[in-house]
């Protein structure tokens, strides 16, 4: 399979998506009074599942976090179509938080299968928004 939008584009749209993707869930915890962090200490046990030092778990999840958005933005540079790229990698991520967090984590990830569902699968929903809308806008930019 090729890649389906010019690198430099794809490059833009995982750094935005990969940095912002994570606010619903923190504001949702926030908000409630949950731990802000604890997203972050499980996204850091997914590469350490023994280690309980914040500061260790979070510089593994600055290792796996933007990894596993590299691998699903490379799928989605495979496989979204090149019109309604919004949509459809919203779409997309919807069914990859799905696979995520109801059949990979429970076998894989305990500590991401015992977030909260909603506030993760918020942040899936915001990736693939953040991911579509920026290759849509740079190809909109590009055609300008």
């Amino acid at each position: 399979m090729s890649l389906r939008f010019p690198l430099r584009d794809l490059a833009l749209a995982w750094l935005v998506a990969t940095v912002f993707s994570g606010l619903p869930s923190t504001l949702y915890a926030l908000l409630t009074g949950a731990d802000p962090l604890e997203a972050t200490r499980a996204a850091g046990r997914m590469l350490l599942p023994g280690a309980n030092a914040t500061p260790v778990l979070f510089a593994a999840a600055a290792v796996v976090h933007p990894a596993v958005s590299a691998l699903w933005t490379l799928v989605f540079a495979c496989l979204l179509p090149r019109r309604r790229v919004a949509l459809w990698a919203l779409a997309g991520s919807a069914a990859v938080a799905w696979l995520d967090l109801r059949v990979i984590a429970p076998l894989l990830f305990p500590s991401v299968a015992a977030l909260p569902f909603w506030p993760q699968f918020a942040d899936h929903l915001a990736w693939g928004a953040l991911l579509g809308e920026t290759l849509q806008w740079r190809r909109a930019a590009r055609r300008a």
